[in-house]
């Protein structure tokens, strides 16, 4: 048994489809509804057209342009021997501890 027979609506169907749309839409809306279903399908048709032109001329260019055999490699720079780093000097740093402090006299007590 065939699934698309299942799906496709028959004549009484159809029928039973076109009096709820009569109904809903009414009569004055049929033709505008009518007439805006085919201009969509026509700017479906001038869209799926202009994409099948342009899928065929990318195919043409394809065809015309020169072949490279070989895969795109970026060119390997060499690199240079890392150099050391060397360390700035560093001065000690003076804390009140090891600062020199001005003698002063002992005083007698």
């Amino acid at each position: 048994m065939h699934t698309f027979a299942l799906v496709t609506p028959g004549p009484t169907e159809w029928v039973l489809i076109l009096v709820i749309v009569l109904v809903l839409f009414g009569a004055k809306k049929l033709p505008e509804l009518a007439r805006s279903l085919g201009q969509s399908m026509n700017e479906f048709r001038k869209a799926r057209e202009e994409f099948d032109r342009e899928l065929h001329q990318a195919g043409q260019d394809l065809k015309t342009a020169p072949q490279n055999t070989q895969p795109y490699q970026q060119p390997v720079q060499q690199m240079q021997p890392a150099q050391p780093v060397q360390a700035a000097p560093v001065a000690p740093v003076q804390t009140a501890e090891n600062q020199p402090s001005a003698q002063q006299p002992n005083q007698p007590s």
